[in-house]
């Protein structure tokens, strides 16, 4: 066996942000995290060694990172030293994780480095790709970064990251943030080291290290565009990917100023179809060549802005980063497609949220979720999150509504925010209460249903409408209602609602919804 290597890069960082986000009680808020890992070709074991930066909370005696210890099987991390400074501190590892004995009084900042090894139980994945060729990506969703970094794995605390990473020679690296530094050293080593200045959470901080080839596709305003690709797949890959050129100037203008140092796309062996890292999107195997291609690039690009920039307090209003990732590549397709591409996707989500409710019926802003966050990856957080943000686009209008999310983007860009937060942003810049909206669409489970039917009275030129609400929760929402060639709109906000619509000729039909603008399933008939 090799013995831990010594480092040839270290940090002397001491990062001074102010105090964002953290988990609610919590002993500490990171600051900032280094990482010095060298990885080889021989074993799956890494050494690691974690420069810590926290800012004490509240006194305390001792405090806890997250981080896996080995297990029966082997994997996880085992902690040779902790030390602060010259002085080495006492330290207790339980299952997940690391406990370190260190007074600090309220308010105080300190840095601890932790030397550590072992092979990764998950979060990074240590495998051959589809060619056969070796590698390894990180893959921390939601909370699986512990499994190979000492860290608060939580989305609620935010720091920058410095990854300085040993590996063969032949291999490429790629991790958050703008490289500072690749050197090559004795041994066919090389070193890398990438820097990220925005304060992430834990879920989107990733290092990959394959034989990539790289491709410089474009530089939008001062962001430079990267593809990272398998050599095999460098043609339909390099192609593929330059989709970004065109989604990253289209958000922009959107949202407000993309956040991070550069924006690269990467072929991987992630677990999920795309992974929104900051900076560095990760990408299934199989993504190249895929005719799904663009709209999951446009989903990941959205993340940047929503879940990586402005960040969830925790997962419970997950909606905030996957719903607005769904809709907004809805927004995007529907500008360079047209409209009926947006009616036809609204259709299609709408039919999955409500064959999602016969399997599991919970709002939106689902509490009973504790702990298996993978459970919540469900369309309610993606499809339905995306529909109601498509609702409070057409009851504020666009002008308000594009203002509103702008100013929600800048507000919580670097933080964290939840429901409640977003809720305000858009009241105050949509100049109108929005609690029951609210209420009725994401924190209350199921969805609206309605029965109606419609008669025309050709003695007074009238269309007379009956609409009920079947379901036991009244809804407050607007109706749209095609007669002929004219839309009209009726507010509903009882159990039974009646209208009378003067119209000029004899109506052959009555069409509820026709511009896909209300979650709802929705029985018409005509009456007698």
């Amino acid at each position: 066996m090799r013995k831990p290597f010594l480092y040839l890069l270290y940090f002397s960082l001491l990062i001074s942000l102010p105090v964002k986000a953290q988990v609610p009680g919590a002993t500490i808020d990171v600051q900032h995290y280094g990482y010095a890992i060298r990885v080889n070709d021989q074993n799956d074991t890494i050494y690691g060694r974690a420069e810590v930066t926290v800012r004490f909370l509240q006194e305390a005696g001792s405090f806890n990172l997250d981080l896996t210890r080995p297990d029966k099987s082997g994997k996880g991390m085992t902690v040779t030293s902790v030390m602060e400074k010259k002085n080495q501190l006492e330290f207790k590892q339980a299952e997940q994780s690391l406990n370190i004995l260190s007074p600090a009084r309220e308010g105080s900042k300190h840095t601890y480095i932790i030397t550590y090894q072992g092979i990764p139980a998950d979060g990074l994945i240590i495998a051959k790709n589809k060619f056969g060729h070796r590698g390894f990506f990180g893959d921390n969703w939601p909370d699986r970064a512990h499994n190979w970094m000492p860290c608060v794995d939580d989305p609620a605390d935010k720091a920058t990251v410095d990854f300085i990473i040993t590996a063969p020679a032949h291999y490429q690296v790629v991790a958050n943030g703008a490289k500072v530094s690749e050197v090559n050293q004795p041994g066919d080593l090389k070193v890398t080291h990438w820097k990220e200045s925005e304060p992430l959470s834990t879920k989107i901080m990733v290092i990959g290290i394959a034989d990539f080839a790289i491709d410089h596709v474009a530089d939008i305003g001062k962001v430079p565009v990267y593809s990272y690709v398998y050599p095999e797949n460098k043609e339909v890959g390099f192609a593929g990917y330059a989709y970004a050129k065109e989604i990253l100037p289209f958000y922009v203008q959107k949202f407000g100023p993309y956040a991070f140092e550069k924006l690269a796309n990467v072929q991987s062996k992630t677990r999920f179809g795309g992974l929104e890292n900051a900076g560095c999107i990760f990408y299934y195997e199989n993504s190249v060549g895929d005719r799904s291609l663009e709209e999951l690039m446009a989903h990941e690009i959205a993340h940047q802005w929503f879940g990586d920039a402005a960040t969830e307090k925790s997962f419970v209003h997950l909606w905030l980063s996957e719903g607005f990732a769904t809709y907004m590549t809805n927004v995007y397709l529907e500008n360079k497609y047209g409209e009926d591409i947006l009616k036809q996707r609204l259709i299609a989500d709408r039919n999955d949220v409500f064959a999602f409710e016969k399997t599991r019926f919970t709002p939106v802003v689902d509490t009973a979720v504790k702990d298996d966050f993978m459970q919540l990856l469900n369309p309610n957080s993606y499809k339905k999150g995306g529909w109601v943000l498509h609702m409070l686009r057409r009851k504020l209008g666009e002008e308000k509504f594009w203002k509103s999310i702008r100013e929600y983007y800048e507000k919580y860009n670097g933080s964290n925010a939840n429901t409640d937060d977003f809720q305000a942003v858009m009241q105050k810049a949509g100049e109108q209460p929005l609690e029951q909206f609210f209420k009725q669409w994401l924190y209350t489970p199921g969805h609206l249903q309605l029965s109606a039917k419609w008669n025309y009275d050709s003695a007074e030129k009238m269309v007379e409408i009956e609409v009920g609400q079947v379901q036991s929760n009244l809804y407050e929402f607007t109706l749209e209602c095609q007669i002929g060639d004219e839309v009209h709109q009726i507010e509903i906000k009882n159990k039974l609602t009646t209208v009378q619509i003067p119209v000029k000729g004899t109506p052959t039909n009555v069409i509820f919804d026709p511009n896909v603008n209300l979650l709802a399933e929705i029985k018409l008939e005509k009456g007698n």
